[in-house]
This record gives structure tokens, C-alpha cells and sequence, in this order.
């Protein structure tokens, strides 16, 4: 008779479940990745239409009067973008549906003087897991 011995079966069996487990982390990582690119994406795109509209309209607008096709909530993240136009700032976040490892972002656009000129400048943040950043003067924490 020919075959395999049930020794050598569960040799086979155990070093792929090693493999596995080392793997699945992995893959896991690189799945977040891809998902957070989206909101890294999102952010970076709100923040360049609050500039284009503050540029029309001299006044930052609400993520909905930006007209820029992204919605307020996908699978992965729910998006705010709000316009202070007393402190002339508006400040957008992505933060994680559900819990997860995936990091929050923010970001912000503001008026600021570069060589005595009036600029739109920008930031883009990112957070711990789970969390979205605080934006504070402008800087990153």
C-alpha cells in the first residue's frame, strides 16, 4: 500500500498553519493600507476644493457646498470638512466606521501670509488607530 502516514499529514498541516499565522498579520496591514489611501485621498481632495471654493466665494464652505462628488460616508470612513470663516480656516476629518486599526486623518486649510502675501495654505494629518487627529495651530500632533 502507498500513501502518506498520519505523521507526515500533520507535519503538512502544522507548518502550514505556521505559515498562516505569520501571513495573516500581513495581509491584514496591507488591507488597512488600502483603505486608509482612500481617506489620505479624500482629505487631500476636500482640502483642495475648500480652496477653490474660498477662492469663488472668499468664505470656506460645508463638505456639501464644496460639489465634489464625495460622500459623506463610505464603507470605511465618515467625512466632515467645516468652514470657520472668522478664523478663516476650514478643517476636514475621515474618521474609521467601526472599530479597527485604521487610522484617522485631518486636514485644514487656512489663510496665512508667506512673504507679507495673503497664501491658502494646507495640512494633511494623520492619527492613531482609530483616532483622527487634532489639528492645533496649524501643526500636526
Amino acid at each position: 500500500m502507498e500513501g502518506f502516514t498520519l505523521i507526515e499529514v500533520l507535519v503538512v498541516v502544522i507548518v502550514i498553519t505556521v505559515l498562516s499565522a505569520i501571513a495573516l498579520p500581513s495581509m491584514l496591514q496591507y488591507a488597512n493600507r488600502a483603505r486608509e489611501s482612500e481617506a489620505r485621498s479624500y482629505v487631500s481632495s476636500i482640502n483642495k476644493g475648500q480652496q477653490a471654493y474660498f477662492l469663488q466665494n472668499n468664505s470656506f464652505g460645508d463638505l456639501p457646498n464644496l460639489s465634489l462628488g464625495i460622500p459623506v460616508t463610505t464603507q470605511h470612513y465618515t467625512y466632515t470638512s467645516v468652514g470657520d470663516n472668522i478664523n478663516q480656516l476650514a478643517t476636514t476629518t475621515a474618521l474609521p466606521n467601526g472599530a479597527g486599526t485604521m487610522r484617522g486623518f485631518a486636514g485644514q486649510v487656512w489663510v496665512g501670509a508667506i512673504n507679507g502675501e495673503a497664501n491658502l495654505l494646507s495640512i494633511l494629518c494623520e492619527g492613531n488607530s482609530g483616532a483622527v487627529p487634532t489639528i492645533v495651530g496649524n501643526t500636526c500632533p
